[in-house]
C-alpha cells in the first residue's frame, strides 16, 4: 500500500549511487533538487553562541532523509540529530537573548536562531558568510514548510525508509534477512524468526537471498497493510470492492460528516489516486486509506483550528491562558530566566505572562526569582521581546501580570520602557473614556496589551496595606492577616509580601482593566466590587473555596476576573491541575510553562481549540450569575447534557521506543483514555497491554463513560509500555476537549511528554456519543 506509486522517480537499477534508499524517502519531502537544501546537504562549519566566552565551531548537516539535522555536540545528553518538524521557529540576525547579548561582533546577516517545540534550548549560531547563513535559513523555512504540509501516508513512507537505510548496514541497497531482523527490532516489532523469513521470502521474487529494490518496496507495502481499514472499506463497499458516491454517502452519515453528494465527490477528488476512479467518481481502498489518514479523518474537529466562537464578550467570560514565573526556564531555586521563555509561552499561545520586576544595577529594573539564585534579565529585553512576539500566534489580547518590587524610581522607569517600546499597543485609557459598566471584549482589544497591578486612585501615596501584593497571599494564614518575608530572610518562597514603599504614578496609571485587589469576600463584590478589579488565589485558597462556595465563584467569576497561581512550595515548578479551577470559572489559571506533565497536557489540549487563539469561550451556564452551577455538585437542569462516550481502542501505528539504546527492546503498550472534569465526570479506563509490538498493536477494546458536564470535559489519551516489575514507561499523548472530538472511526496523532510531534505515530479509534 506504501511505496507501491512512486517507481518513476526511482534512480535506473544500474546507478551505483550507494544512497538509493535514503534518496526514495527524500523525494517524498520533494526537495531535493533545491539549491539550498543541497547546500545543507554537504554540510557546515558554523559557530554556536553561548555567551561572550563561550563561542565553539560545530559541524551541521542535513541527514540524507531530507528531515533531520545532524549537528555536531560534545553534550552526551542531547540527541545529536534532530527533526525539522520539532523547529517552532527561525530568527534572522540578533534578536535572540543570547544574540543581542554576545552577537554583536558578527554581522547581522550572518546569524541565525532555531527555537524548538518541546523543551530543547534554542540554538544560536552564526555563519562563516552572509551567503551561508542566508542558505541555512531559507533551507531550514523551506523543508520546516514541507513537512507540515506532507500528508500523512508521506510520512509514513519517509519513516519507513529512513529506518530501511538504517537497516542497511554495508549500504548496497538491497536487503539480507539479518538486516530485515533488524529492522523489525528498529521499528517496535518482535516476531519468530519462522514467520519473518516467510514474509522475506515471499518478496525475495529474484531468489537472491536479498530484496533488492522493487522487493524492498513490496516488502514495505506488507508492513503498511492496514486490516482494519480494509474491513471498514469492504464493509461499506460490499462485492464491488470500490466505494460509490452513494457508499461514502452512507460512511460520511455514521461518521457524523456532511453526507452529500457534493461532499463526496469533494472527497474522491482530494484523496484517491487513481485518475480512472476518480473520474468515475468512485473511491478506490487506497484513496479511502488517504481520506482517512487526512486532517478529515483526525479525531480533532478541524473546524476549531479556526477562531469559531463568539468573541465579543466580557473578558470574563472567557477562560485565558496563562503562565506562571513565565521568565524562567527550569525550576525556581537556580534555574536560568530568560527572554526565550516568553517567546515559547507566547508562540504556545499564552495571553497572560507574568514578570516579577525587581530593582536592578545602573537604574534599570530586571526580572527574576526574588531571593533564589535564578538569573536575571532587564525588564526592558522582555518588554521589547513581548512586543516582538505578542501576536505571533493570537491577535488576542496579552495580559502581563506585574509583581511589584521596586522603588518609586525604577517604576517610572518601567513605565516609560512600557509606553516607549510598545507604543499603541498599550492600552493606557479605556475604550470610550468613560468607566466601564463590564469589561471590554477579546474582538475590542486585539492587538492590545494590558498590564494587570496595583492601580492608586487617591491623593497622596497609597497605605502598606493596600500595597500588599496579594499574588503571594500566605495559604495558611486565616482572616486576612499576612505573613510578612523580611528581605533579610531570603529563601526559596513566593510569599513575597515586601513592596515599594509608594507606587508611581506613571506605572499606576498603566493599569486600566487589570487592577489587582485584595479578595475580601464574594458578598464585598457584588456590592461595591468593580467589573476592572481582579483578584489573585493561590491553589489552595481557590480550592477550598471551590469546595465550600462552588456557586458564588462561579457567579463571582461572571463580572470580573480571577487568577489562580501554585503554592510557592512548588520549588521544582510543578504544576496543580487547572481543570478544577477551570470548573469554578476562573479565567487566568497560571501554570508553570516550564514543566512537562499532565497539568500542562489538559492545557494545551484545553487552548487546542479555537484556532489556539488562548481565549476559550465558557459554557453559557457560567456565564449567567443566576445560574445555580456547582461545580463540586454538578445536577441535570443547570444548562449540562448528560452524555455517554463509548471509544474503541483499535489499533495503534509506528510507536517509538522507550529504550532507543536498546535494539532489542520492544515495547508491550497499553492505552489509558482519562476524562478530566467536573469531579463527578473524572474517571481513568485503560486497555490490555500487548506483548512485543509498537509497529501496529491492535487492542478491539471497548471503553465507556458517563459525562455530566460535556462542555468542560477533556479526554487525554495515554500509551504507555506495561511493566509488571515498575510503573509503566510513557510512550505519547494526546488531550482535548470533548467538544473538539469528532465522531466515528478516527486517527489520534500522538505528541511527546514535552508536546512535540511524535510523527507518525497514531491511534485508530472508534468514537460515539450520545446524550443520556
Amino acid at each position: 500500500m506504501i511505496g507501491t506509486r512512486s517507481r518513476g522517480s526511482q534512480l535506473p537499477d544500474s546507478d551505483p549511487d550507494p544512497r538509493k534508499l535514503a534518496l526514495k524517502a527524500f523525494k517524498k519531502v520533494g526537495l531535493h533538487e533545491d539549491e539550498d537544501v543541497k547546500f545543507m546537504l554537504k554540510g557546515s562549519k558554523l559557530q554556536k553562541v553561548k555567551s561572550s566566552f563561550w563561542k565553539k565551531d560545530r559541524q551541521m548537516r542535513l541527514q540524507e532523509d531530507g528531515l533531520s539535522i545532524w549537528c555536531e555536540s560534545k553534550s552526551k545528553k542531547k540527541p545529536p540529530t534532530f527533526s525539522v518538524m520539532d523547529i517552532r521557529d527561525i530568527q534572522e540576525g540578533h534578536r535572540s537573548e543570547v544574540m543581542k547579548k554576545h552577537g554583536s561582533s558578527f554581522s547581522e546577516t550572518r546569524c541565525f536562531t532555531i527555537l524548538f517545540t518541546g523543551s530543547r534550548t534554542t540554538l544560536d549560531l552564526v555563519a562563516a558568510s552572509e551567503e551561508e547563513g542566508r542558505r541555512w535559513v531559507h533551507g531550514l523555512q523551506k523543508l520546516r514548510k514541507k513537512a507540515e504540509t506532507m500528508s500523512q501516508r508521506d510520512k509514513i513512507h519517509h519513516w519507513i525508509h529512513e529506518y530501511l537505510r538504517k537497516a542497511d548496514e554495508n549500504k548496497d541497497n538491497k536487503m539480507s534477512f539479518k538486516e530485515i531482523k533488524n529492522l523489525l527490532k528498529m521499528i517496535n516489532i518482535e516476531t519468530d524468526d519462522e514467520y519473518a523469513y516467510q514474509v522475506f521470502k515471499q518478496c525475495d521474487k529474484s531468489k537472491t537471498n536479498k530484496l533488492e529494490e522493487h522487493e524492498i518496496e513490496e516488502f514495505c507495502k506488507f508492513l503498511m497493510q492496514r486490516p482494519e481499514l480494509e474491513e471498514i472499506f469492504n464493509y461499506y463497499s460490499g462485492e464491488d470492492q470500490i466505494l460509490t458516491v452513494s457508499d461514502m454517502r452512507n460512511f460520511l452519515k455514521e461518521q457524523n460528516e456532511i453526507a452529500t453528494d457534493e461532499n463526496v465527490v469533494t472527497i474522491i477528488h482530494k484523496f484517491e489516486l487513481n485518475e480512472t476512479a476518480k473520474q468515475n467518481q468512485l473511491l478506490t481502498l487506497d484513496g479511502f486509506m488517504m481520506y482517512l489518514l487526512s486532517p478529515e479523518g483526525d479525531v480533532f474537529n478541524s473546524e476549531h483550528d479556526q477562531v469559531y466562537q463568539d468573541m465579543a464578550q466580557p473578558l470574563c467570560h472567557y477562560f485565558i491562558s496563562s503562565s506562571h514565573n513565565t521568565y524562567l526556564m527550569e525550576d525556581q531555586l537556580g534555574g536560568p530566566s530568560s527572554t526565550e521563555a516568553y517567546i515559547r509561552a507566547l508562540l504556545r499561545g499564552c495571553r497572560c505572562v507574568e514578570l516579577d520586576c525587581w530593582e536592578g544595577p545602573n537604574g534599570e529594573p530586571i526580572i527574576y526569582h526574588g531571593y533564589t539564585l535564578t538569573s536575571k534579565i532587564l525588564f526592558k529585553d522582555v518588554i521589547t521581546t513581548i512586543r516582538d512576539y505578542a501576536f505571533t500566534v493570537s491577535l488576542y489580547p496579552v495580559i502581563l501580570s506585574l509583581e511589584n518590587h521596586c522603588g518609586v524610581e525604577q517604576q517610572t522607569v518601567m513605565a516609560r520602557h512600557l509606553k516607549g517600546i510598545l507604543g499603541n499597543m498599550l492600552v493606557t485609557t479605556t475604550i470610550d473614556g468613560k468607566v466601564p459598566k463590564e469589561l471590554p471584549s477579546p474582538e475590542e482589544l486585539k492587538g492590545k496589551i494590558l498590564i494587570k497591578g496595583k492601580r492608586f486612585d487617591g491623593s497622596g501615596p497609597p497605605t502598606e496595606q493596600e500595597e500588599v501584593n496579594e499574588d503571594y497571599e500566605d495559604d495558611n494564614v486565616q482572616n486576612g492577616e499576612k505573613s510578612r518575608k523580611s528581605p533579610a530572610s531570603p529563601g526559596p518562597t513566593d510569599n513575597k509580601q515586601e513592596v515599594a514603599k509608594e507606587l508611581s504614578k506613571e506605572l499606576s496609571e498603566l493599569v486600566v482593566y487589570c487592577k489587582a485587589v485584595h479578595f475580601r469576600s464574594f458578598q464585598y463584590a457584588w456590592t461595591k466590587g468593580c467589573v476592572c478589579e481582579l483578584s489573585s488565589f493561590s491553589e489552595n485558597k481557590a480550592r477550598k473555596l471551590l469546595s465550600e462556595a462552588g456557586n458564588p465563584f462561579v457567579c463571582y467569576n461572571t463580572m470580573q476576573l480571577s487568577r489562580i497561581y501554585p503554592t510557592g512550595s512548588r520549588v521544582d515548578s510543578s504544576n496543580y491541575s487547572p481543570q478544577e479551577m477551570w470548573n469554578g470559572g476562573c479565567q487566568l489559571v497560571a501554570l508553570n510553562f516550564q514543566k512537562p506533565g499532565m497539568e500542562m497536557d489538559l492545557n494545551k489540549g484545553k487552548f487546542r481549540q479555537n484556532g489556539r487563539s488562548g481565549y476559550i469561550l465558557k459554557p453559557s451556564f457560567m456565564r449567567n450569575k443566576s445560574n445555580m452551577f456547582d461545580p463540586a455538585r454538578a445536577k441535570p437542569g443547570a444548562g449540562l447534557d448528560r452524555t455517554q462516550l463509548i471509544i474503541d481502542i483499535i489499533t495503534a501505528q509506528q510507536l517509538p521506543k522507550v529504550n532507543k539504546d536498546k535494539k532489542n527492546s520492544i515495547v508491550d503498550p497499553l492505552v489509558r483514555v482519562e476524562v478530566h472534569g467536573v469531579p463527578d465526570d473524572n474517571a481513568t479506563k485503560k486497555t490490555q497491554h500487548v506483548e512485543n509490538n509498537g509497529f501496529n498493536p491492535v487492542w478491539n477494546e471497548v471503553l465507556r463513560f458517563t459525562i455530566s458536564a460535556p462542555e468542560l470535559a477533556l479526554i487525554r489519551f495515554v500509551v504507555e509500555d506495561y511493566d509488571s516489575a515498575s510503573s509503566n514507561d510513557f510512550i505519547g499523548q494526546f488531550t482535548l476537549p470533548l467538544s473538539s472530538m469528532k465522531a466515528g472511526y478516527r486517527h489520534i496523532h500522538l505528541l511527546s511528554r514535552d508536546a512535540a510531534s511524535l510523527s507518525p505515530a497514531t491511534l485508530f479509534v472508534r468514537v460515539r456519543m450520545k446524550s443520556v
